[in-house]
């Protein structure tokens, strides 16, 4: 066999091991704090199986499994060597059969002797157990492939993470009212703001009424209870569909759309641009960035293309080269970009009528931007009488 073959597939293995081995961490509970910082130094892949994998024992009978992670530690572990196994023979016979697997899935859809892990949690950990409770057959078919202590280990452990990301979410769906509690006190604070004539974003980076203060209160419960949904999704200690789901698409796109603004606010209120840098770059958190890729991904968007929440951020940006003497000639592409951009959101519902207002940190930026060019802008209208007839939020679908 040629030492080209026996290359791929050394490599193959020891990526396979790399990922299958930082999957049985995650599932055992590994608290080791490495775990946490592989994914800054190396790019790891995204590839998870999905529904469910046959594997052949080589003696017409298959073995079912539907549990993403149980599958990768599968196809892992049955490709081991034996104590007397050379890697040329191994690496030969693994490629010999890929070659083959059109004519062994005929085979196999043919075969009538077929046993299904789903009782992962129950699997025996040596070839000797499993003699009894209906087991037995399992067993089998796990010495069949060959399987190890480590890999029957790893395979209990994919189980009890699976039931631990249900318990998880099970979790975070008892504070699903909680959140909805929370909005809904917001998104009177946005209505009140407007029959003040004070727009929702300057009203609360002011911070001059007690309406202001309790606003910040439910921005910071909030903020604890999605952070905590993104930590776990990092972990991998929720559902795989759990981000797929649309109850939570839409809840997220909404919290997004009321309270981020509400976090840039904060943001330039205390000057953290000027430490940090921008919002945008520096300053986001991270919970935005994952609601953001919820909705884009549930409706097949380019990324990005869903960023109207961070409207306030660019006019900020721009607000701050204005006030520091940049030339509109340098800016000017950034300034046409926003101008398209507020069309779509308004003519979208992203957008309403409060950022229209005299007041606004928006209106005062662009009143501030060349006369010839207000004159010729796409938004001169909106900006001079039909901004005041755009649609309050509150009377628009959140999505």
């Amino acid at each position: 066999m040629s030492q080209q073959a026996i290359s791929l597939f050394t490599t193959v293995m020891r990526n396979a091991s790399s990922v299958a081995n930082l999957r049985a961490c995650v599932d055992m509970g590994c608290t080791n704090m490495l775990l946490q910082e592989i994914p800054g130094f190396i790019q790891l892949c995204p590839y998870r199986p999905f529904g469910t994998y046959m594997f052949s024992t080589g003696n017409g009978r298959l073995v079912g499994v539907n549990n993403s992670d149980a599958v990768l530690h599968l196809l892992f572990y049955s490709l081991q060597l034996g104590p007397e196994q050379e890697l040329a023979e191994v690496a030969y016979r693994s490629i010999k059969e890929h070659l083959a697997y059109g004519s062994e899935v005929k085979e196999c859809l043919e075969m009538q002797d077929v046993v299904f892990l789903d009782r992962l949690e129950e699997i025996p950990l040596s070839s000797d157990d499993g003699f009894c409770d209906g087991m037995q057959s399992i067993n089998m078919a796990l010495r069949d492939l060959g399987l190890s202590m480590e890999a029957r280990l790893c395979l209990r452990a994919a189980r009890e993470a699976k039931l631990h990301a249900f318990r998880n979410k099970a979790k975070i769906e008892a504070n699903y009212s909680k959140i909805q509690e929370a909005l809904k006190s917001l998104r009177h604070y946005r209505e009140m703001c407007e029959i003040r004539q004070v727009g929702y974003y300057d009203a609360f980076k002011l911070q001059r009424d007690n309406e202001d203060f309790n606003a910040n209160l439910k921005r910071l419960e909030l903020a604890g209870l999605w952070d905590e949904i993104v930590e776990m999704l990092k972990r991998y200690e929720l559902p795989d569909d759990f981000e797929c789901q649309m109850e939570w698409v839409k809840l997220g796109t909404h919290y997004r759309r009321l309270v981020e603004p509400l976090d840039i606010a904060n943001y330039y209120r205390h000057f953290k641009n000027e430490d940090t840098g921008p919002y945008i770059m520096k300053g986001r958190p991270t919970r935005y960035n994952y609601t953001q890729r919820w909705l884009e991904h549930a409706w097949k968007m380019t990324a990005w293309s869903s960023s109207d929440s961070v409207f306030w951020a660019k006019v900020e940006e721009l607000y701050v080269c204005t006030a520091n003497g940049t030339p509109f000639e340098e800016i000017r592409g950034r300034v046409l970009e926003l101008e398209k951009e507020v069309l779509k959101w308004v003519a979208g519902g992203e957008l309403g009528r409060d950022v229209f207002l005299e007041s606004t940190t928006f209106v005062k930026w662009w009143k501030t931007l060349p006369q010839q060019h207000r004159l010729s802008s796409c938004l001169a209208r909106l900006m001079n009488e039909e901004g005041r007839n755009v649609p309050s939020l509150h009377c628009m679908s959140t999505i």
